[in-house]
């Protein structure tokens, strides 16, 4: 018998909304997502009401939210707008009867382990399925830069844990890195690895290599340089994209080293935007130079989330495993 739940993936800027089945553990279907802007509803109880009267059935009775923040503590708030969610309250206040919350990448996490091998496009590494078991390393380069870790135990359980692997700091690798740093330093009192390797990154990279050789750089928001460089127009925009890839392949592989990693997940709307530049862009070779290690991180698959929607399926599923076990 399946088991109809709302599902939310709520950041600073978008609630996504949808309507999951699951059949026990699994998500057997995932509807069309409502996106609201986060700015044009006073609070998640406005957005969630909306949501119902736009939702075509009966009114959803349970919910599983992917929060871009802590969720540990009796009000949550999120980063970058004022919402605040107080679980003990979210039954009363919402209308429902069951309830569960997750961190938006540990919900990346969930549903890394539940989607299927067609669901993943092959980046680097050797071909075919994910280790059985193992840790698997989830890197989200996107507004920030989201990191999880995936254990798969030989008895067939999973384990998602959440981490603030992102704010690790920036280790430049040669020497017009350590003067990107340098250069970096002057906004930032410290200069993790999420102010280089994520959206808002290619800025950064871009404007210290102006400054770096000189040049005047164009007044762009992120998604105009983010064109202009993956269209080639703007040749410094090009070359921060370069050094983004090149980092974002170092990171990745410093992850897998930290957690002991026999396969690598690369998830996230940047992330896919980006999927056919991997290629021809440095990033497996920047993974793979780790020294005396290079051997072993040969052996390491990485693999880039395809899903459109896998905050939203990784609520569904820890619904599951929270509700339906």
């Amino acid at each position: 018998m399946t088991e109809r739940i709302a599902v939310a993936d709520v950041g600073g800027t978008h609630a996504r909304f949808a309507i999951a089945e699951l059949d026990g553990q699994q998500v057997v279907s995932l509807s069309e997502p409502v996106t609201l802007g986060t700015n044009d509803h006073a609070s998640f109880q406005t957005a969630w009401r909306d949501f119902c009267e736009q939702n075509p059935g009966p009114e959803p009775r349970a919910l599983s939210i992917a929060f871009a923040g802590p969720v540990d503590g009796e009000v949550l708030k999120l980063t970058n707008n004022p919402w605040v969610i107080r679980p003990a309250l979210a039954k009363e206040k919402l209308d429902i009867d069951a309830f569960c919350i997750v961190n938006d990448f540990a919900a990346i996490g969930h549903a890394v382990g539940a989607l299927p091998d067609d669901d993943f496009l092959h980046i680097t590494g050797p071909e075919g399925p994910f280790p059985k078991h193992g840790v698997t390393s989830i890197v989200g380069p996107g507004t920030g830069l989201g990191v999880a870790q995936l254990l798969k135990t030989p008895e067939g359980h999973m384990h998602v844990i959440a981490t603030e692997g992102g704010h690790v700091d920036f280790a430049p690798l040669d020497s017009l890195e350590d003067r990107i740093l340098q250069r970096l330093r002057k906004r930032y009192l410290r200069v993790s690895i999420e102010r280089v390797a994520c959206g808002s990154g290619l800025a950064n990279i871009y404007e210290a290599l102006g400054a770096i050789e000189g040049k005047p750089i164009k007044e762009m928001d992120d998604i105009e340089l983010w064109t202009a460089a993956l269209e080639g127009r703007d040749p410094l925009a090009a070359a921060a994209l370069d050094r983004f890839f090149l980092t974002l392949g170092a990171v990745s592989g410093d992850l897998a080293l930290a957690h002991g990693s026999n396969a690598v997940v690369l998830a996230g709307g940047l992330g896919y935007r980006i999927r056919d530049r991997f290629e021809n862009s440095g990033f497996s070779g920047r993974f793979i130079a780790k020294g005396r290690f290079e051997r072993r991180m040969q052996k390491i698959p990485v693999k880039l989330v395809t899903h459109p929607q896998p905050g939203l399926y990784g609520a569904a599923v820890a619904f599951a495993k929270e509700h339906l076990t």
